[in-house]
C-alpha cells in the first residue's frame, strides 16, 4: 500500500501488515486530476495547478487536524501503468477503506445546507463510492468547497438511507463493529439491489467494485465486457 504523507506529499510505501493512522478520500474523478506519475516524475509546481489538486490539498490538512499523518487517494496513490498493483490495489480497496482511521467524501457537485443537490449528487450514482461509504468506521462528508456537511451517522436517516437504498442498521453501526459481520446479515439480492441504480465508466467496473461487498477476489481482465459480471456471480455462489 503507498500512502501519501500529508505534510511533505512524499510517497511511503508499506509492505507489511501493520499500518500507520491513516485518512482516505473518497470522491468522483473529474477532468485536471493529480495522478501518480504527476507526483512521480514532476514538480509540485506543475501539478498543484491542476484542478484536482485542491481536494489532495484539503485532504491533508484535513487528515493532519485528525491526527493522520498518512493519506490514502485512488488518483495520485496507484500506479496504474503497473497492472499488477492496480489489481493489487482494487482488491484489497474494501479493506483498505475499512481499515482507515476516517474517511472524507467530497462532494462536488453539492454546498451546505443545500439537501437536494446532496441527495441528487454524483457521488451517491457511482459504482465505487458504495463500498467507500460502507467500509470505513467514520465517513465525514464535505462540499466543493470543503465546508463540513454531515457525518454518515448524522445524514443516515433523513438522506442516505432514503437516497440509496441502504438499511440504516449498516449506515448508523458505532464502535467499529466488523462491517463483514454486518453484511452477512444482508442477503445477496439485497446487496444487489443497492448497486443496482450505480454506474461505472468501464463496464468490468460495475463487477470489480462490488467484490469487497460480496467479500470475494477475482483477477481483473478489463476487455472482458460483461463476463466480469457473470465471474462475481460465480464467486459470490462459490462461498454461499
Amino acid at each position: 500500500m503507498r500512502l501519501l504523507n500529508a505534510s511533505t506529499y512524499e510517497f511511503h510505501v508499506v509492505l507489511g501488515p501493520r499500518k500507520p493512522k491513516y485518512a482516505i478520500l473518497s470522491h468522483t474523478w473529474e477532468n485536471d486530476e493529480v495522478l501518480y506519475e504527476d507526483m512521480r516524475d514532476t514538480p509540485k509546481s506543475d501539478w498543484s495547478a491542476k484542478k484536482g489538486y485542491f481536494k489532495i490539498k484539503k485532504a491533508c490538512a484535513q487528515a493532519l487536524q485528525d491526527g493522520c499523518d498518512f493519506v490514502w487517494i485512488d488518483t495520485c496513490n496507484i500506479n496504474k501503468d503497473s497492472s499488477a498493483e492496480l489489481s493489487e490495489a482494487i482488491n484489497s480497496m474494501f479493506r483498505w477503506y475499512r481499515d482507515a482511521t476516517i474517511c472524507y467524501a467530497y462532494i462536488s457537485d453539492s454546498v451546505t445546507g443545500d439537501d437536494e443537490s446532496f441527495s441528487q449528487c454524483r457521488w451517491l450514482t457511482r459504482g465505487w463510492t458504495l463500498q467507500e461509504m460502507i467500509a470505513p468506521d467514520r465517513v465525514h462528508f464535505y462540499d466543493m468547497n470543503w465546508s463540513f456537511l454531515g457525518s454518515r451517522i448524522s445524514l443516515a436517516t433523513h438522506l442516505l438511507s432514503p437516497a440509496t437504498g441502504i438499511h440504516t442498521a449498516v449506515l448508523l453501526r458505532r464502535h467499529r463493529p466488523h462491517v463483514e459481520s454486518m453484511l452477512e446479515k444482508f442477503s445477496v439480492a439485497q446487496k444487489m439491489k443497492w448497486a443496482s441504480k450505480r454506474t461505472t465508466t468501464r463496464e468490468e467496473d460495475i463487477a470489480y467494485c462490488l467484490m469487497g461487498l460480496f467479500d470475494v477476489n477475482m483477477p481483473l481482465l478489463y476487455g472482458e465486457g460483461s463476463k466480469a459480471f457473470y465471474r462475481l456471480q460465480q464467486a459470490i455462489l462459490a462461498i454461499s
